[in-house]
């Protein structure tokens, strides 16, 4: 059982609708937030996700996320910075659509019973750690599209890989990570007391 089936156990269609444009709104709001980090600035969309995942689970979590990512698609300036659609042809495009990935997979777990801070944030950390697959792959298959130098993209020089799309963000992934954990891991506890 999810944190949300647990609020709301009879969950109807508009329930579930409402959900899903409440917890996009969520993510779309988390997105514009960026808090002052070394050596880049980070934001919070991520944190949102892996709260949405956490708290709706697999199906509804990926469902969440696609309908933020359907509203940027349309138009809305709902991803980073107030960014929209043109965002899916920019270089972190492959990080946006394994945001539905990450929240399906933190969701899954979740639904399958994990809990606790330690559980939890492992599972975010896996998820965060996997988003890095579909991001990195995008700016190279972008690069390589353009003519740039996509030579220095090649498995021998993983170190550049390495310097600029995932080590800048790591600590930033790691923290929101068990932000998330503490956050969904707080539910549970404030709902176990309020049933006490």
């Amino acid at each position: 059982m999810t944190l949300a089936k647990a609020l709301a156990p009879s969950q109807s269609l508009p329930v579930r609708a409402l959900m899903v444009l409440g917890g996009s709104l969520f993510i779309a709001i988390a997105a514009q937030i960026s808090v002052p980090m070394i050596p880049v600035p980070m934001t919070l969309q991520t944190l949102a996700i892996l709260i949405v995942g956490l708290t709706y689970g697999a199906r509804l979590g990926a469902a969440t996320v696609l309908a933020y990512l359907v509203e940027g698609a349309m138009g809305l300036p709902v991803f980073a910075n107030g960014a929209n659609g043109a965002a899916f042809f920019g270089p972190t495009a492959g990080f946006l659509v394994g945001f539905v990935f990450m929240a399906w997979m933190v969701g899954y777990a979740a639904d399958r019973g994990v809990r606790g801070v330690l559980a939890t944030a492992a599972v975010c950390i896996l998820a965060s750690a996997l988003l890095y697959v579909p991001g990195v792959a995008w700016a190279m298959a972008l690069a390589e599209l353009l003519g740039l130098d996509a030579s220095k993209w090649g498995a021998d020089n993983f170190a550049m890989i390495w310097q600029y799309y995932m080590a800048p963000f790591l600590l930033g992934d790691a923290v929101k990570a068990v932000l998330a954990a503490l956050v969904v891991s707080g539910g549970w506890a404030a709902l176990k007391g309020r049933r006490a």
